[in-house]
C-alpha cells in the first residue's frame, strides 16, 4: 500500500524567509511554489534525495496550519506517505479501524489526491496519504 515517504511538511510563518535557509544555507533548490486554496496554504516543494521537504505557510489565520503554528510554533507538521490508489488505501484503513480526518480524498498540491489520518490513530503524528 505505501510506496515511499512523499514529503515531510514543515509549517512556517514565511516561506520566503524559510527558503533562504533551505536553499542558500543547505544548497537545495525549490522546485515549485503554489497556493492550495482549499487548504488555505501556500506550499514550496524542495527535493531532497528521493523525497521532498514541503514548506507550508498559512494564507488564512483560521487554517489548520495557522492554528498549528499558534499552538506549537514552526516545525514539522506532518509526514506524507505516497500510495498508488488512495481509495483502496482509505478502505483498507477503515477496515482496520483507523480514524481518518478526511472521509473522501481532497485536492492537494500539484493536483494530487490527499487524505489525513487522525493523530489519535497514528500515535500523535499527523499522517497524510497522497496519490500523485
Amino acid at each position: 500500500m505505501i510506496e515511499k515517504v512523499d514529503h515531510i511538511a514543515i509549517a512556517v510563518k514565511d516561506i520566503d524567509e524559510s527558503l533562504k535557509f533551505f536553499c542558500d544555507g543547505l544548497g537545495l533548490s525549490c522546485k515549485k511554489i503554489e497556493e492550495v486554496e482549499g487548504q488555505k496554504v501556500k506550499v514550496a516543494f524542495i527535493p531532497a534525495g528521493d523525497t521532498n521537504i514541503e514548506l507550508v505557510q498559512a494564507t488564512d489565520p483560521e487554517s489548520a496550519v495557522a492554528k498549528f503554528i499558534e499552538k506549537k510554533g514552526e516545525g514539522i507538521q506532518h509526514v506524507a506517505l505516497r500510495v498508488k490508489d488512495i481509495e483502496k488505501a482509505i478502505q483498507f484503513l477503515k477496515d482496520k479501524g483507523v480514524e481518518l480526518i478526511d472521509a473522501i480524498p481532497r485536492k492537494g498540491a500539484h493536483g494530487s489526491k490527499i487524505v489525513f489520518l487522525h493523530p489519535k490513530s497514528s500515535h500523535g503524528a499527523l499522517i497524510e496519504l497522497v496519490e500523485r
